[in-house]
Formats: C-alpha cells, sequence, structure tokens
C-alpha cells in the first residue's frame, strides 16, 4: 500500500459527508420522535409520560441537524475542502471491511471460528506475518476465549455449527 500520486486524489468534500450525516440524523430523530410520540410524549396528570423526554431529545436533534443541513447546504462547493484522501481512505477500509464482514460472520459461524478467521486475516495481510505463525495464534486465542468464557465463567457467547457439533 506504497504512496502512489494518484492514491492523493479528492474523495468526499467535507460538504458533502456533513449533508449526509446531518440526513441520517435527521432520520433518526424523526423515528426517535414518532416511536416516542406512539408510547406517549404528553404531560399526563401524573406527569410525564414514557417518550416525553425522548420525544424533546429526539425534537432537539431534529433541529441541530435541520441546521446543520441548512448550513452546509448553502456553503459554496468551491469553499468545500477534502474530508480524506484517496490514500488514507484506502487505509481506513482495509481495516473497516474485514471488521464489517467479522461481525456479519459472528451470526453464521459463532464468534469462535470468525474470530479465528479475523485474526488470520490480519496477521497474514496486513500485519505479513507468514502463515505458519498466523494459524496457531489465529487458533488459539479463541480456544483460550472459549475456556474463559464457555467453561470457567459460564457466559454463553454466539455459536455456530462447529460449536454445536461438539455440543455446545
Amino acid at each position: 500500500m506504497a504512496d502512489r500520486p494518484e492514491d492523493n486524489q479528492h474523495t468526499l468534500s467535507r460538504q458533502v459527508l456533513e449533508l449526509f450525516v446531518a440526513g441520517l440524523f435527521i432520520l433518526l430523530s424523526l423515528v426517535v420522535m414518532s416511536d416516542n410520540w406512539r408510547i406517549g410524549a404528553r404531560w399526563a396528570s401524573d406527569g410525564p409520560e414514557a417518550g416525553y423526554f425522548p420525544f424533546y431529545i429526539g425534537l432537539i436533534m431534529l433541529v441541530a441537524s435541520t441546521i446543520t443541513f441548512l448550513v452546509n447546504l448553502r456553503r459554496t462547493p468551491a469553499l468545500a475542502e477534502t474530508f480524506v484522501e484517496r490514500a488514507p481512505l484506502m487505509q481506513v477500509l482495509w481495516v473497516f471491511i474485514p471488521t464489517a464482514v467479522f461481525v456479519a460472520a459472528i451470526s453464521v459461524a459463532g464468534i469462535y471460528v470468525a474470530s479465528t478467521l479475523f485474526i488470520a486475516f490480519f496477521m497474514v495481510v496486513l500485519g505479513r506475518y507468514p502463515i505458519w505463525k498466523a494459524i496457531p495464534i489465529a487458533v488459539l486465542v479463541p480456544v483460550v476465549l472459549f475456556m474463559m468464557f464457555e467453561v470457567w465463567f459460564l457466559v454463553p457467547l454466539p455459536k455456530g455449527p462447529l460449536e454445536a457439533a461438539l455440543g455446545y
């Protein structure tokens, strides 16, 4: 992952990213407000209903996010600086994408098998360790964690087909 001149190109402007995040927060605040209105966001004879305070927190989020959205909408694109260059974005993605795959794999393969693959990937691909060094670590760490959580502390963690085949 050497830096090449073409790697340091404009990817996303700060303006686009702030518009996107503000839009997400607008949607989130509308969901919070509507759900809390459904369960009761009024003042009852005995005090506030269950959704009263969360509703108003959602309203504050809505106002702040809308102001952020409108301010960034009015910003001239020529003044919008680059949020991230391509090379640093790629470095972040090299960590983020395998982590997202790991989280998704937990529900399918269980946390121990997913952790084995995750540790092996990071050691071999990003750490550039030889596979003969990575495999024992990638296997032993989840085995130790399995013993600690499942056997000693009796704390169940998400399991997959392998653990089911072993009777756990």
